[in-house]
């Protein structure tokens, strides 16, 4: 069902098929099962069928990008020229992009297609992908199950077979969490190492563009095209981007050193993702690479950092739609005051979980409030940094699980809002500090659904975290089936 973009990529610069075949299979596909997954919202059906007949032509000439093949799905966060960017949320009903983001200009000129939007949680924030003016989305093996969320349909659309990459976001483990439950490889790079320009903001501090492939490789032949430096965003980093696919085909032959923290394998943890994971970690010394035990105690603090600072910037975000300067407007009478308009258009606008966290954000910021919350979350975060930066001083990766628990049951967390913040106990450092990480399938459980393995990396080290998670999945394949 997952299809590899290398894969396809390779039967098609072959000779073996064709990028029109490739969509109208992705199609049928689309039209077989989205009624139930509901992963992709819009389907540009046309207009992939028109730019795969062009696309198709360069290949046959030798002179196609290095995306030929790929087909994509856009979680609804991204600004795609002439396309709709709803953000899963009524406040921006009907809003059409003028625009396209860097990503998705970066992805078109390297001969990418683009196959639809997909579904997400509202403006990024959730677990579960429950939190959206579409509904939810279904696990596409188990319409019971969530996909993970924030970027679920990214997730759902590639793990059904709709297409063969997805851009996400992750702000708190958002592209990390749905790969694992989805079984898919889930990128997060490093802080400023993908522009943001065009991404609907949630938390500008955190938000991150990741990426979904079917394997290792695949996600890096996407983050090299859609890296780098970008004038339209003054926080990317202005180092190069490293050939990640020729290190790939050339891998460093020096043993890598595994940084595993004891203290993430306790309580809360399922049984058989630990034992999974410490399997792993067995045969990962069996290879000869070298695994060190850490110790990294600010991180029990993540949790409530993080949902200080997260919703402290998307009280700010969100303030610009209020239903005059930006947004949905709700129907008023005459004798409307302007305060009025704006709270009946933000209480239609918003749902449930974005006006939660709309409301803690305001008040973490007010008059009284804000050293006591904000101004410690702040500091939190400083030492969280401080301990990665040390901790790879002595290693190469750190190694974790991604996700406590395998794809939960649908309405199982809607209502228990700390239940569903716990799924992101695993990620949200990574978002705090900056740092790369990526989630890698591990397998199955005993109850059949995927499991993933979270391995991270220094700023900027994305190459090293490819490397790592090349070798797992070899360890799976060869020695874990």
């Amino acid at each position: 069902m997952i299809s590899s973009f290398l894969s396809d990529r390779h039967a098609l610069l072959a000779g073996k098929t064709t990028l029109p075949e490739l969509i109208k299979r992705s199609l049928a596909s689309v039209e077989s099962t989205n009624h139930e997954v509901n992963a992709l919202i819009d389907v540009y059906a046309d207009e992939a069928l028109a730019r795969a007949e062009q696309i198709q032509g360069k290949i046959e000439k030798g002179q196609a990008g290095s995306l030929a093949g790929a087909i994509f799905s856009l979680k609804d966060l991204f600004a795609h020229k002439d396309h709709r960017l709803q953000s899963a949320s009524k406040i921006l009903d009907s809003f059409t992009s003028i625009y396209d983001a860097t990503v998705v200009e970066r992805i078109l000129a390297a001969d990418a297609i683009i196959l639809g939007r997909a579904n997400q949680d509202e403006f990024g924030m959730g677990s579960s992908n429950e939190y959206s003016v579409y509904g939810p989305c279904k696990h596409p093996e188990d319409p019971q199950r969530v996909p993970g969320g924030s970027s679920g349909g990214s997730a759902a659309s590639v793990a059904a077979g709709y297409c063969n990459l997805s851009l996400g976001s992750d702000t708190g483990g958002s592209v990390r969490q749905p790969a694992a439950f989805c079984g898919l490889v889930g990128l997060k790079p490093s802080y400023g190492r993908i522009s943001r320009y065009g991404l609907a903001a949630y938390a500008s501090s955190l938000d991150t563009v990741g990426c979904f492939g079917a394997t290792v490789a695949d996600v890096a032949a996407c983050l090299e095209v859609i890296a780098g430096q970008d004038p339209h965003d003054m926080t990317t980093q202005s180092s190069a981007v490293p050939a990640y696919m020729e290190h790939l085909e050339h891998p460093d032959s020096e043993p890598l050193r595994f940084g595993v923290n004891p203290s993430w394998f306790m309580e809360g943890l399922d049984s058989d993702i630990k034992h999974r994971i410490e399997s792993l970690i067995v045969a990962i010394k069996d290879l000869g690479h070298e695994v060190h035990e850490i110790s990294m105690p600010a991180q029990s603090a993540s949790l409530s950092a993080y949902y200080v600072l997260a919703t402290a910037e998307a009280s700010s975000n969100l303030a610009r739609y209020d239903g005059i300067h930006a947004g949905y407007r709700a129907e008023q009478d005459d004798q409307s005051s302007l305060e009025e308009i704006y709270t009946k258009s933000r209480s239609e606008g918003f749902g449930p979980e974005v006006k939660r966290r709309i409301l803690l954000g305001t008040y973490v910021l007010s008059k009284g409030y804000y050293d006591a919350y904000y101004g410690k979350a702040q500091k939190v975060r400083r030492l969280i940094q401080r301990e990665y930066e040390e901790v790879f001083q002595k290693v190469d990766v750190v190694l974790l699980p991604t996700a406590p628990t395998t794809a939960f049951k649908s309405g199982e967390k809607v209502d228990d809002p700390l239940a569903m913040y716990l799924n992101d106990v695993y990620t949200l450092a990574a978002n705090l500090s900056g740092i790369t990480a990526m989630s890698v399938p591990i397998g199955r459980h005993s109850n059949g659904m995927p499991m993933g393995v979270q391995l991270q990396t220094a700023v900027s080290d994305e190459l090293r975290c490819f490397q790592a998670g090349v070798l797992v999945e070899t360890l799976v394949k060869e020695r874990m089936q």
